[in-house]
């Protein structure tokens, strides 16, 4: 659970504050204590890097001796007197004094008598001053919502004291409000909450598709840390992105993302004015996930951009705080398929599965070998399999049918069975490895479809493949 963000990057914001002192002291051991027994090493890594992205946002040290703007200025001064001390030349053209180069300090005329010829340091300097800086244009607006609704609710039904009847609890105290002019479910001190769904709840997302909610943060309410982890899970791994709230202290968010196929994580945050964040009314926070990028929105701004996560199948939404906050509730949920459109990465960055298939839906391959006349996998053949095998993965709704081929050597009688039994092992290692094996069906063609001519080596050779059609 990854509690402990909420606790420890909110104290981080507040560090700046006039009040910071007083604050940490009642907050410390609330917060040591909960991290003692919540600590993952994941979320170590991500305060990590929060504590690291707010100290360079609110540290500033005016009384730093080793400020190397002070230093600068400081040389220029001793400079300028030693050029005063030494007398130098008057300029002609605009009579400053105490110039000691080939041009004027101040207006760059040429020294009298000088015979340099390169343009005057001063000059340059004017020049390149005067040139304004390149415009930076960049698109943080992007969201697109999901055009069929999977899922919504706006509460507006309910009946207040209930728990809201279209979701489901983990743990925790959830009850119907009416805050402000709206009907809300309030979370009583920590609690998690997650949709009512017809289908399997632990897999129902599509590969493509957006989430939408507001959620109240409350202005006024000093001592208190407040914090929302959106947990987007799949069978393989775990996503989150935590959103960290100080009324009138400032606000982060941090998110953990799994790649796709276990290759590792990429995490990052946002400190306070980044978020978009306002307090004493409700955010709009959303989410859009197509295949595999995933991106974050706080008030219609995009705050994260991840171009590789593990595709999540459930999304959980859990409140955790350092005490009973009586205003944290979210309204307006609505889960749609569809999202923005899949930005297209370059082909450098794509494997050669994920190449093939977008380019004629599937994959061929010459280098799944087995030994002659068997179904026994050489071992050379385990790097395209293991390929395969990492883009259903990361595509957990893709189904392939495994196909065997073979040349024309031997007899239909020999071939025909012996490439169905190939593509069965094909299918069994890939389960072993971690595939569906729902998603996979083998059929052995023998040497009824070749695609070169089997008169020859090198045409037999391309003959003997394997093919795996997405259906």
């Amino acid at each position: 659970m990854k509690k402990v963000l909420t606790i420890v990057a909110a104290l981080a914001l507040i560090c700046s504050s006039a009040n910071a002192q007083g604050f940490l002291e009642k907050l410390g051991q609330r917060a040591l204590d909960r991290a003692a027994s919540r600590t993952e090493s994941a979320a170590d890594r991500a305060v990590d890097r929060a504590f690291d992205a707010v100290e360079g946002l609110f540290t500033n040290d005016d009384n730093n001796d080793n400020d190397p703007e002070d230093n600068q200025q400081s040389q220029q001064i001793q400079q300028s007197q030693q050029t005063a001390r030494s007398g130098g030349w008057t300029c002609p053209e605009c009579g400053a004094t105490g110039n000691t180069g080939n041009f004027c300090e101040s207006c760059g005329a040429k020294k009298p008598g000088s015979q340099a010829a390169s343009a005057p340091a001063s000059s340059a300097a004017s020049a390149a001053a005067s040139t304004p800086n390149a415009s930076i244009t960049t698109s943080k607006s992007d969201f697109v919502q999901g055009s069929v609704v999977l899922f919504e609710d706006n509460f507006t039904n309910e009946r207040t004291g209930e728990f809201p009847s279209k979701w489901e609890i983990d743990y925790g105290d959830v009850q119907i409000a009416v805050v402000g002019d709206r009907i809300v479910p309030k979370f009583d001190g920590e609690a998690m909450i997650y949709p009512l769904i017809d289908k399997d709840p632990e897999n129902y997302l599509p590969d493509v598709f957006t989430l939408e909610w507001d959620m109240y943060m409350a202005r006024n309410c000093p001592g208190e840390i407040y914090g929302f982890n959106i947990f987007l899970d799949s069978p393989d791994a775990r996503s989150t992105v935590t959103i960290s709230y100080v009324p009138d202290g400032g606000s982060l968010v941090n998110w953990y993302c799994e790649k796709a196929g276990k290759r590792g994580v990429t995490e990052g945050s946002a400190v306070d004015s980044k978020t978009n964040i306002k307090a004493g009314g409700w955010n709009h926070f959303a989410i859009s996930f197509n295949e595999r990028a995933f991106k974050f929105y706080v008030n219609d701004v995009r705050v994260v951009n991840i171009p590789n996560m593990e595709a999540p199948k459930c999304f959980k939404f859990e409140y955790v705080n350092s005490h009973d906050y009586p205003y944290c509730c979210i309204s307006n949920v609505r889960l749609g398929a569809g999202a923005v459109e899949l930005y297209a990465r370059n082909a450098s960055d794509l494997t050669a599965v994920e190449k093939s298939m977008q380019e004629t839906g599937k994959f061929v391959t010459n280098n799944i070998l087995f030994e002659t006349g068997k179904a026994t996998l050489k071992p050379e053949s385990m790097t395209d399999i293991q390929a395969v095998a990492d883009y259903m993965k990361k595509n957990p709704s893709v189904r392939f049918e495994v196909q065997g081929h073979c040349d024309n050597q031997g007899s239909d009688k020999v071939n025909d069975p012996l490439s169905q039994q190939r593509a069965e092992t094909i299918v069994a290692e890939l389960v072993k490895l971690g595939v569906d094996e729902w998603n996979l069906r083998a059929v052995g063609k023998g040497s009824h479809e070749p695609v070169a001519d089997n008169k020859t080596e090198e045409g037999r050779a391309k003959n003997r493949r394997v093919e795996f059609i997405k259906k």
